[in-house]
């Protein structure tokens, strides 16, 4: 059986897995995006089209997806907010499971309906999009407000610990590629500065609480004048200004920045508060997404995608926290 690219995925045993839901008998399948689980396209004989989600072993369960696709169907409900529609499968189930990779360890699978736009560029002029970028974020933080959440919601909680710690949810930051003893001494530096500002920061429910957590450019889709939001696969328990330091992920040391956080936070303020204290914290958490990324990249090897950052990744995360420790330290 041929494998999918890295994804560890089997072919065969993929295509044998359709059944599973109804209407996907002679679809196309094609691997579009390869980060933390393997999302494929799937074009139907009909001409329709569909996006499946095989899930990285380990990483959620099952009540944890769950509860991510009932927040998306929240926010799609109460607050308009453009979000992806799971469809069930023949047994009524949203989430499936079955053995589609080379170790025959069951994976978790969600298909849902084909959502229409392209991904922004880092290279086109983002600013308006930030703008309504920041909307989305206020809309979905003011939602989450006032949303009773569903008996036994389960969701990763977002901290300084499980962010920074030896044992993080991302793996450890230490280890990640290009991390040498000259480096490790100022990123040192950083995780302990960003623990002291952050225990200071607090998790007040004004400032903490349920995110999408992964906002970047490839989660979203332009479509005509409308983001729509995808992938709430990271979704979690973090600080609401989190989800600002996710949407420049990767390109953290662009020189747009500073006019991207401008008009990330005149969209957010049309919608939601945020007061000049929450403000001048923004860049504590872009680098802590930093430091996320940094983990990410060492424990994700085997994908294309964190290979293809990790020659530079650390020395240029190595400049932005001498930067933030100057500043704050």
């Amino acid at each position: 059986m041929s494998l999918i690219e890295n994804t560890g995925i089997e072919r065969d045993k993929l295509m044998a897995a359709l059944p599973l839901w109804a209407g996907l008998a002679g679809a196309r399948v094609q691997l579009i995006n390869h980060t933390e689980n393997a999302t494929f396209r799937l074009d139907l004989p009909s001409g329709a089209k569909r996006i499946l989600r095989v899930h990285r072993p380990g990483y959620n369960t099952t009540n944890a997806v769950l509860s991510e696709l009932a927040w998306a169907k929240a926010l799609r409900a109460d607050a308009k907010v453009q979000t992806p529609v799971a469809i069930a499968g023949v047994n009524g189930e949203l989430v499936q499971s079955a053995s589609v990779g080379a170790s025959d360890v069951p994976q978790m699978m969600v298909l849902f309906e084909f959502e229409e736009g392209r991904e922004p560029k880092e290279t086109e002029d983002l600013a308006p999009w930030f703008v309504e970028l920041g909307r989305l974020a206020a809309t979905a933080h003011k939602h989450v407000q006032n949303w009773q959440l569903p008996e036994n919601f389960e969701r990763l909680r977002w901290t300084e610990e499980t962010i920074l710690n030896p044992d993080g949810l991302w793996g450890d930051w230490r280890k990640a590629p290009g991390m040498t003893s000259d480096l490790r001494t100022t990123f040192d530096r950083l995780d302990e500065l960003l623990r002291e500002r952050l225990n200071a920061y607090g998790q007040s429910q004004d400032r903490y609480g349920l995110v999408h957590a992964d906002m970047r450019l490839a989660n979203l889709l332009i479509d005509k004048d409308q983001i729509k939001l995808i992938d709430f696969d990271d979704c979690g328990f973090c600080w609401y200004l989190y989800d600002f330091a996710a949407a420049i992920s990767f390109i953290e040391d662009s020189p747009t920045i500073p006019q991207l956080k401008m008009a990330w936070l005149k969209g957010y303020r049309e919608i939601r508060e945020l007061p000049p204290e929450d403000e001048s914290e923004i860049d504590t958490f872009v680098m802590l997404r930093r430091m996320a990324l940094t983990a990410w990249i060492g424990s994700h090897a085997e994908t294309p995608f964190a290979q293809s950052l990790a020659h530079e990744f650390v020395p240029r995360g190595a400049v932005l926290a001498e930067k933030y420790i100057k500043r704050f330290g």
